[in-house]
């Protein structure tokens, strides 16, 4: 309880600051979990297509990412809850991702860079073998494409008809499924406040600027 003495308003407000700030951490914070070997967050959705997904009106569905590395590859398993049965969706991992840390968007996002297509995606759980972790990457030197780490994970919706009623243009598909007419992004990760690397980075190297990932 604060006392009442001259000031106390200031101080009320500087402490709110404080409560405020410190929150916010904690929300960035709880997107990851990680230790050297495995790392849990979440992925978020793009906001416009929820209603096309998700199993009750007004309940934002879910979806959890756990990731185990292996000895020889790693194991990523992916939850997903509260979404309209039926719904099929493409799993990338991706170089950049629309949204920052906090959830309102990149204003530099400018595409997804390097996309890498890893599996198919129903409502439920899957689970995949490959590398992920610190060292996912693709490379080209036929168009000069170095060396490129991909450390979002987003998955789009299959059929661009199931997200025609929230105002998708099924006459514009995107490239993200096998036949290359895939609907818009449904759900993506978002980038660590600190480093703003993708969460499929869980050894940064900060003394790099910008930020690096330890292979």
């Amino acid at each position: 309880m604060f006392r009442k003495f001259p000031g106390s308003i200031p101080l009320r407000i500087f402490a709110g600051g404080l409560l405020l700030v410190f929150g916010f951490n904690q929300l960035a914070i709880a997107q990851f979990s990680s230790s050297s070997d495995e790392t849990s967050f979440e992925l978020f959705p793009n906001k416009q297509f929820i209603n096309c997904m998700a199993a009750t009106p007004g309940v934002t569905p879910r979806v959890k990412a756990i990731v185990k590395r292996g000895n020889l590859n790693d194991n990523l398993t992916l939850t997903l809850t509260g979404f309209k049965p039926g719904l099929k969706f493409d799993l990338f991992t991706v170089q950049n991702s629309p949204q920052q840390a906090f959830g309102s968007p990149d204003p530099n996002f400018k595409n997804f860079g390097l996309a890498w297509y890893q599996s198919d995606v129903e409502p439920g759980r899957v689970t995949i073998k490959t590398i992920l972790l610190d060292q996912i990457f693709g490379f080209d030197p036929q168009v000069n494409l170095p060396p490129t780490n991909t450390f979002h994970i987003g998955f789009w919706f299959n059929n661009p008809r199931d997200a025609a009623a929230c105002g998708f243009d099924v006459s514009k598909p995107t490239p993200f499924n096998g036949e290359h007419k895939a609907g818009p992004l449904a759900f993506i990760s978002r980038p660590n406040y600190q480093t703003k690397l993708g969460p499929l980075c869980i050894k940064p190297n900060t003394s790099t600027n910008p930020p690096t990932c330890n292979p």
